[in-house]
């Protein structure tokens, strides 16, 4: 039995226009866009969701789009999942594996990222 929730919502961009896009969302959201000092190619739009993180992600490539990340307190479980649900593993980062699901879309599984008690609290419980 494992856990896992919707963590972040991340709109892709190629790194040429995320300046310009960061600057956008956080406009059209009312959020404050804070760079992530950590992970460069990562801008949070604080308070643009609330309960969810949202940010701009700089990619090296032209396919601008969203992506879910969900986080969980066993990747390998929630891995295969997602696959036996139709999705097929495309590569890994870090310890996040990426994700192709029915439709094209992408998604990451990646370990917990918020504060266990919110986990606790919102993840879903899986056989």
């Amino acid at each position: 039995m494992h856990r896992s929730r919707v963590y972040a919502l991340l709109i892709d961009t190629p790194t040429s226009e995320a300046a310009q896009a960061a600057a956008f969302w956080a406009a059209a959201l009312g959020a404050t866009a804070r760079p992530l000092p950590s992970e460069k190619q990562f801008t949070t739009l604080h308070d643009a969701m609330p309960g969810l993180v949202v940010a701009v992600q700089a990619i090296d490539d032209d396919a601008a789009r969203f992506h879910l990340d969900i986080e969980t307190d066993d990747v390998e479980a929630e891995t295969q999942r997602l696959l036996a649900l139709g999705a097929k593993e495309v590569s890994r980062w870090q310890e996040c594996r990426i994700l192709r699901v029915p439709g094209g879309q992408l998604m990451c599984v990646l370990p917990v990222e918020t504060d266990r008690a919110v986990f606790e609290a919102e993840a879903r419980t899986w056989p």
